[in-house]
């Protein structure tokens, strides 16, 4: 008996003991403007610094400020630079909540939406960008795209009942 409760202590441990990075993707960790900030002139781009690398390339990464009506404010291309994600704003126009939407991708290859918001106090003269092709609306949710995880659940789960009855069976004495 003691010998099948140190397999399982084992394998239970080893199951989720190395889940942890496994299961990590690229999070928000800081952005100017800052989630809830008070602006009386809006910025000139927005930075987004993620706790991991942001994968480079074309088309993998979207920022997008839309205003309290609706439009587009964002001007130019996503800039990634190790773990900051910049984007050109245009002057913004009327006073009010502005949101940050943006969709990166993780260094392991994994897209991560978010959005952060802040409020113009003070209205601006600027005048809205036409929308993006594939405008992703920031209020809008997002699938990772990635494979679900109940598949990698299933299969520890037989995997460590596998290794338990082999554990049992060649753990036997022999008469």
């Amino acid at each position: 008996m003691k010998r099948l409760i140190a397999v399982a202590a084992l394998a239970m441990a080893a199951l989720f003991g190395g889940a942890g990075t496994a299961l990590a993707h690229n999070v928000l960790v800081d952005s100017d403007p800052k989630e809830g900030a008070q602006l009386s002139v809006g910025p000139q781009q927005v930075r987004l610094t993620f706790d991991q690398p942001v994968r480079a390339g074309e088309g993998y990464n979207t920022v997008n400020v839309v205003g309290p009506d609706g439009t587009y404010w964002t001007d130019g291309q996503v800039k990634v630079e190790g773990n900051s994600v910049t984007m050109p704003v245009r002057e913004l126009g009327p006073a009010g909540t502005y949101t940050i939407g943006y969709r990166i991708l993780s260094n392991d290859g994994h897209p991560v939406p978010g959005k952060v918001t802040f409020t113009l106090t003070q209205p601006g003269k600027g005048t809205p960008a036409a929308p993006p092709q594939q405008a992703d609306r920031p209020d809008q949710s997002a699938e990772s795209g990635g494979m679900p995880v109940w598949p990698w659940i299933v299969g520890a789960v037989i995997v460590v009942a596998l290794g338990l009855v082999l554990a049992l069976r060649l753990g036997k004495p022999k008469a």
